[in-house]
C-alpha cells in the first residue's frame, strides 16, 4: 500500500485491484499521468475515464450530487459509477466530450485506503488494451501492460472479481436518469 501511494504521489501509474476488476490508475489531477495511461491503453484521447473517491466529502468537492444519486448508491448491491455534469477541480483530459465525469464512491476497504493515502481522486480504467476483455484477476493482465506501469500492487492478485465492471448511470442536473451499463 505504502509503495503504491508513493508511486501515485510522484506522478506514477499503478496496476491495482478495484472494487470490480483490475485497473490502471493514477492521480486524477495529474495531466501527464493521465496522458501516460492513454498511451499505455492505446486509447482514443477523447474517451472519458472514470475516477474513484473514498468519501462523500471528496465526491462533493468534485460535483454537486443530486439526491437521486445518493439513493442509487445506497440501494445498489453492485458497485455503481454515476456520471455527473459540471465537475470541478478536474483536468479536461479525463472528462467526456460533453464535460461530464463518471465517479464511483468505493465501498472496498483496499481502494478506500489507497485513495485516502493519495488524498486525491484516483483514475480507474480497466487494465487492458482498449477494446479487449477486462481482467477479472491479475493473471488476466497482459505482460505488456504490466511492464508499462510503474508499480503493480501485490494485494489480491489471486482474487477473482465477481463483477466484470460497475453499473454506469448518468444523472443530469434535472434528475433525468439513463442507464449506460447495467
Amino acid at each position: 500500500m505504502k509503495k503504491a501511494i508513493e508511486i501515485l504521489k510522484s506522478g506514477g501509474i499503478i496496476l491495482y485491484p478495484t472494487d470490480t476488476i483490475w485497473g490502471i490508475g493514477c492521480d486524477a489531477t495529474n495531466v501527464q499521468a493521465i496522458r501516460k495511461i492513454i498511451e499505455i491503453k492505446k486509447r482514443e484521447p477523447n474517451k472519458a475515464m472514470i475516477i474513484l473517491v473514498e468519501s462523500e466529502k471528496r465526491l462533493q468537492n468534485l460535483v454537486d450530487v443530486p439526491e437521486m444519486a445518493w439513493e442509487i448508491m445506497d440501494l445498489s448491491e453492485k458497485p455503481v459509477t454515476i456520471v455527473y455534469e459540471n465537475p470541478r477541480n478536474l483536468p479536461k483530459e479525463i472528462l467526456a466530450e460533453d464535460g461530464s465525469i463518471g465517479i464511483r464512491l468505493v465501498k472496498d476497504d483496499f481502494c478506500k485506503k489507497l485513495i485516502f493515502g493519495l488524498n486525491k481522486p484516483l483514475v480507474s480504467t480497466s487494465a487492458n488494451f482498449s477494446g479487449e476483455k477486462s481482467p477479472l484477476k491479475f493473471s488476466d493482465i497482459s505482460q505488456e501492460i504490466i511492464d508499462s506501469v510503474d508499480y503493480a500492487v501485490e494485494e489480491n492478485r489471486d482474487k477473482i472479481s465477481k463483477y466484470s465492471g460497475s453499473s454506469v448511470i448518468k444523472i443530469w442536473d434535472s434528475n433525468q436518469i439513463k442507464v449506460l451499463r447495467e
